[in-house]
């Protein structure tokens, strides 16, 4: 495994888009109105393990279930499509009931940052990219998402409302793109697989 600053550069663009912690400034300073202070380092940190955690061991709970990743990334796409179709036609379809009294690791650290698309997105990206490049695009987005959380007082007033709406639209295109090229690239080793499967069934009912 070697360090490819394209695929690095690629797997941050994806997961910035995904966890969209600038969309999410309006969320994140009405959090902070209701709880005070919302913990900058122990979000960053906390959503850096889990999403670290996930990487290495999803593949092993998909094999617990007998799915590998190519038809995880396929299922991904479509999940990747949806969360594209809510920013870019600005609908609601995935909701988030966590309860308001919750500890600062709901809504913040789960599903805000460390949430299904992030955690179907890493396992899309392992079918993609060497493991290292999706590790440190990670942590660089971590680093992100720590700076934000630091100063969305300031972000909130650069970019003003108007802003953070066209960045949204920017990154749900990005998104229908990546949703649309990880669906294709994965299309054909799963039908493949099918494929084999069906050819040893009928082997062995030849053997029988």
């Amino acid at each position: 495994m070697s360090i490819d600053p394209k695929e690095i550069l690629s797997a941050f663009m994806v997961l910035f888009a995904i966890i969209d912690i600038t969309g999410s400034i309006p969320i994140i300073v009405d959090i902070k109105q209701r709880k005070g202070n919302i913990y900058p380092e122990k979000v960053s940190i906390v959503s850096l393990l889990t999403l670290v955690a996930f990487l290495f061991a999803g593949e092993a709970i998909l094999n617990l279930f007998g799915v590998d990743v190519s038809t995880f990334a396929v299922a991904g796409s479509f999940v990747i499509f949806v969360l594209a179709t809510e920013m870019i036609l600005d609908v609601r379809i995935f909701k988030d009931e966590s309860p308001a009294e919750a500890s600062f690791i709901v809504p913040l650290v789960f599903p805000l940052i460390a949430g299904a698309g992030a955690f179907t997105t890493l396992l899309s990206l392992r079918a993609e990219y060497a493991v290292v490049n999706i590790l440190i695009a990670l942590i660089l987005n971590l680093m992100v998402v720590y700076a934000v959380l630091k100063s969305t007082h300031i972000i909130e007033r650069i970019l003003g409302k108007g802003g953070i709406y066209v960045l949204r639209k920017f990154f749900g295109i990005i998104l229908l793109a990546i949703s649309v090229k990880l669906f294709t690239s994965n299309l054909d080793p799963l039908l493949q697989g099918l494929s084999l499967s069906q050819d040893a069934a009928a082997i062995l009912e030849l053997l029988r």
